[in-house]
């Protein structure tokens, strides 16, 4: 745990038991107005961890927004110990127009840690870990499925981990999947400078789902009760099922192009082998196939897309537990 007396973010002091809300600015927009965006802060007088809470690393994903601003607004984000800092919005310029890139095309969360000198998503990235990660202890960066596909509410950690396997489950999403980090993402970086981060992944792009919402939120009241930093005001309550933890997964595939329809209330659904998950036709009534499971497992990830083609995928199922 980093032991500061005063905390130094983005170029600001911030001393035990004061709050202080800084501006993220990297770049002004192509009209020359200028982008602020702010960083809240709020430190206790009695020490403890610094947690980081980010969303809107891809700018389309605005449930994971939403989660940093009810955790704002509802005064969770004011420890009982320790700091936490919260970014609602990073990739400011995507969310200005709903895209999930830079306006240059390049995804925020691709080009880490960054250079001081490369493209303006580069340059974000950079002073991100540059002037915010090194005062921070805990990461739980917010996502969002893409391209109309719909995430079950899940954490994805590294394996071997007991400390995120911890984490993990004090977050309580109904799924926990471990995948490996991709190269120049947010948390390989974290990674390799050993801070641990939960990433979460719920719902999908442009779209607010009150369910994906209201588990991101409470997720975080839970981590922050782990850590002991919880104000008293808030009560926490377990998942009502415990968490399922995924060792592997696999997409199932449309066989055809066509119109396709899921079947309802198939999120995060136990289906046996052969299970009718939905189907696809032609826009002409002459054929309907029938999409049948392939495997056995828990849907975690449903393609959401009225129109598909043959090898979209349609379905992420698991396949393997941890038991």
């Amino acid at each position: 745990m980093i032991n500061k007396e005063i905390l130094h973010v983005l170029g600001k002091k911030i001393l035990p038991g004061e709050s202080a809300e800084i501006s993220f600015d990297v770049a002004n927009l192509h009209t020359s107005s200028s982008v602020d965006v702010p960083v809240f802060i709020e430190r206790s007088k009695r020490p403890g961890p610094t947690v980081l809470f980010t969303a809107g690393i891809h700018g389309d994903e605005v449930n994971g927004v939403d989660i940093v601003r009810q955790i704002i607004a509802k005064g969770i984000n004011k420890p009982k110990c320790g700091t936490i800092i919260c970014i609602p919005v990073i990739n400011i310029f995507g969310f200005i127009n709903l895209k999930r890139e830079f306006p240059d095309g390049r995804d925020l969360n691709r080009v880490f840690p960054g250079s001081e000198n490369g493209s303006l998503a580069s340059q974000v990235a950079y002073k991100l870990i540059e002037e915010v990660i090194p005062s921070v202890d805990y990461v739980v960066d917010f996502h969002t499925g893409g391209a109309g596909r719909f995430n079950a509410p899940q954490i994805r950690i590294e394996k071997n981990n007991l400390e995120l396997d911890k984490l993990a489950r004090s977050f309580g999403a109904p799924f926990v999947m471990y995948s490996k980090t991709l190269s120049k993402s947010f948390r390989y970086t974290c990674s390799k400078l050993g801070i641990p981060m939960l990433l979460f992944e719920g719902g999908k792009s442009i779209h607010l789902d009150a369910n994906v919402t209201l588990t991101g939120v409470n997720g975080a009241k839970r981590v922050l009760s782990h850590l002991n930093m919880l104000n008293t005001k808030f009560k926490v309550s377990p998942p009502k099922k415990p968490c399922v933890f995924i060792l592997e997964s696999r997409w199932q595939r449309a066989n055809y192009s066509g119109l396709f329809r899921p079947t309802l209330d198939l999120m995060s659904a136990k289906v046996k082998k052969g299970d009718i998950l939905g189907n696809i036709t032609d826009p002409y009534g002459k054929f309907n196939d029938f999409v049948k499971a392939e495997i056995s497992g828990y849907i975690i990830n449903v393609n959401e897309s009225p129109i598909v083609y043959q090898g979209d995928a349609l379905f992420h199922i698991t396949r393997k537990l941890k038991q």
